[in-house]
């Protein structure tokens, strides 16, 4: 087995060479006091003297220190750590900066325009020309697809989905009951507007609780490979602007997600919980249904949510509790712990 570095360009389309000028030109930056010609990106460890990396934390400066690259992109509070034979390109924000250069030099394939001879679309579906419509999709009746958007093998919109411009529908994915924001991306193998976990316990056994909702995506959300998100029972299922879902997340019905919010991989969230914007959810946590978690808040790694959480909270544990208490109570039962008996 080989490795092919970085951008493996079986994978990976390429531009370039780009002088460090015209980088911090595509990117907003002021002009670098020395210039330099570029040919990729790489990180500070493994850079060479065509590419370009970054620096975002004082933490790292010693790989800024041994770095053999060409370039760096960096924040101006950390301008003394530059080597003098780096070249360097000052941003507010390095790492937001650092994903338009990786955009710059390795851009998204370019759209083919046009439906796969193996598609289905039904009649009624009103799909823009400049759309891209894979191998073996199934587009249902009164689908609408905007401009600009891709959608990829064997994925399946069904009825009266609505797809906004700049949108990527990755393969195998199936999608009904749903309206989804511009420029919005679904990973492979997302699961979106199914029925929710909704029982009614009778005398007879349980009865499924029929959904009438929807689930409403807003812009520029990115939801990773094997996510699934139902619909809502009598309301809708809520995805705010600019969430970003990792790998293998669950949001059940009714849920709420404010702007921005951070769900990391294997999180559950349980029916009708509200997520004020900015909320992290760290991978593995739980979340009850009908809490309301407010904005800002931190919920670690595998920990339990029971109760409402105010904006700001940082908790962690099961159940989950504010960080300086469980970290109090950590210590308490490690000392017990240690005692002799």
């Amino acid at each position: 087995m080989t490795t092919a570095g970085i951008a493996d360009g079986r994978f990976y389309s390429r531009r370039g060479p780009f002088s460090a000028a015209e980088v911090a030109t595509a990117i907003g930056s002021p002009q670098p006091c020395a210039d330099a010609m570029l040919t990729g990106v790489a990180p500070l460890q493994n850079a060479g003297a065509s590419e370009i990396s970054f620096l975002d934390s004082a933490r790292y400066t010693r790989l800024l220190q041994d770095t053999s690259a060409g370039a760096v992109l960096i924040e101006p509070a950390l301008a003394d750590f530059v080597p003098s034979n780096v070249v360097a390109i000052y941003a507010p924000s390095a790492s937001e900066a650092w994903a338009k250069v990786v955009r710059l030099f390795h851009p998204l394939p370019p759209l083919k325009p046009g439906r796969d001879p193996t598609a289905h679309v039904a009649a009624c579906a009103r799909v823009d020309d400049t759309a891209e419509i894979g191998p073996f999709a199934y587009i249902g009746e009164g689908v609408e697809i905007g401009a600009g958007c891709r959608i990829g093998p064997h994925a399946v919109l069904q009825e009266g989905v609505t797809v906004a411009e700049d949108c990527r529908i990755g393969a195998g994915c199936i999608v009904s009951h749903a309206v989804i924001g511009a420029g919005s991306c679904l990973h492979p193998g997302v699961r979106i507007g199914q029925e929710g976990f909704g029982l009614a316990r009778t005398a007879s056994g349980l009865r499924t609780v029929p959904h009438l909702g929807r689930v409403v995506i807003g812009a520029d959300v990115e939801i990773g490979a094997g996510c699934t998100i139902d619909r809502g029972s009598l309301g809708d299922t809520v995805i705010g602007d600019g969430c970003r879902l990792d790998n293998l997340v669950h949001i059940a019905h009714n849920v709420h997600l404010g702007r921005s919010c951070v769900i990391v991989a294997q999180v559950g969230i349980a029916g009708s919980t509200v997520l004020e914007d900015f909320v992290q959810v760290g991978g593995q946590a739980a979340i009850a249904g009908h809490l309301r978690i407010g904005a800002g808040a931190q919920i670690a790694g595998k920990s339990g949510v029971m109760s409402d959480l105010e904006p700001g909270a940082i908790v962690f544990g099961v159940p989950a509790q504010p960080k300086t208490q469980a970290f109090r109570q950590l210590a308490w039962l490690k000392r017990k712990s240690s005692e002799p008996r």
